[in-house]
C-alpha cells in the first residue's frame, strides 16, 4: 500500500469505529482498487457492507478473506452472523461453530447459542 492508500484505510477504520459505514466505503474504494487481496482490506470492507446492511456484498468480502486466510476467526465470525441476518442459519451454525472453536470468546459462543436455539425452535415448528 502506498502513503495515501494507507491514510484512506486508516481513515475508513476510523470512520467505521464512529459507526459511519457508507463514508467508510468512500474512503476504501481507492483502497480496494489498490489492494484488492489484501486481507485487512477485505476484511475492513466487509465489516463496513454489514453496518451498512450490504449483506451479499458483506458475505463476498468475509469469504475473499477466508480464500486468502481460512484461519481468520473473526472473518469467520462475521460471515456467520452475516448468514445470519440473511436467515441462512444451516451455513451460518458451519461457521460460527469454526469461530468458536479457534477462538472460544463468550461473544462467539453466545452467537453460536443464539444459532443453535434458533435452528432449534423452527425444527419444532
Amino acid at each position: 500500500m502506498t502513503d495515501s492508500t494507507f491514510e484512506a484505510f486508516r481513515r475508513a477504520e476510523a470512520l467505521l469505529a464512529d459507526r459511519r459505514p457508507l463514508e467508510a466505503l468512500r474512503e476504501l474504494r481507492v483502497v480496494l482498487d489498490a489492494a484488492p487481496d489484501e486481507p485487512s482490506v477485505q476484511l475492513l470492507a466487509g465489516r463496513a457492507y454489514l453496518g451498512s446492511a450490504q449483506l451479499k456484498r458483506a458475505e463476498e468480502a468475509f469469504r475473499k478473506v477466508l480464500e486468502l486466510d481460512p484461519s481468520d476467526y473473526y472473518a469467520r465470525f462475521a460471515l456467520g452472523r452475516t448468514l445470519q441476518r440473511q436467515s441462512r442459519l444451516p451455513e451460518a451454525l458451519a461457521q460460527l461453530r469454526m469461530a468458536a472453536a479457534m477462538n472460544p470468546t463468550p461473544e462467539y459462543q453466545e452467537a453460536l447459542g443464539e444459532v443453535s436455539a434458533r435452528i432449534a425452535v423452527e425444527r419444532g415448528n
